[in-house]
């Protein structure tokens, strides 16, 4: 059978496509910041299943994320759009300015992390302030990590929270 050689070949397939959306998207956003007179360096990466596109080293590119990152938020959405425009494809592209997101990650990371290790001491289940779906997401990912404590979400928008509760 050619089983592996045909995956091999779809695997290179889609890292071409994420390439794509990944030029597509800095294209994009390289005529947003002309229009807009913001300087940055853009630079494309493929992190598993989707295209990243990073603005660095600009000067003001806070005013790109906003309070809370609502305004990279919309710029990333937009970006997508642009991608999905130009290829007929839904993008999951992510997009980070000034490492907003690399440094929330972190920082999310560590929450999830920390909690997880208080509820797995006291055994009392412990409830996050409300999060976007990025940011849960993350702190789940932290929590998985942690053996004998498991994570779920509660609530509904924009008041759903990760809760973490020993096994």
């Amino acid at each position: 059978m050619t089983t592996e050689p045909r995956d091999a070949e779809l695997d290179a397939g889609d890292d071409d496509d994420l390439i794509e959306e990944g030029e597509i998207a800095g294209d994009y956003l390289e005529q947003l910041l002309d229009v807009l007179d913001f300087d940055g360096d853009i630079d494309l990466d493929v992190e598993g299943d989707r295209a990243v596109v990073s603005i660095d080293g600009g000067k003001d590119l806070s005013k790109l994320v906003g309070r809370s990152g609502e305004v990279l938020d919309a710029l990333q959405e937009l970006t997508r759009l642009a991608v999905q425009q130009a290829t007929g494809e839904r993008s999951k592209l992510m997009l980070d300015v000034a490492g907003w997101r690399a440094g929330k990650r972190s920082e999310l990371s560590a929450l999830g992390t920390s909690a997880a290790k208080r509820v797995l001491e006291s055994g009392e289940r412990e409830e996050l302030t409300p999060m976007t779906p990025f940011e849960r997401k993350i702190v789940h990912d932290a929590v998985a990590q942690i053996d004998g404590v498991s994570s779920e979400s509660e609530g509904a928008e924009p008041n759903r929270r990760v809760v973490i509760i020993r096994d």
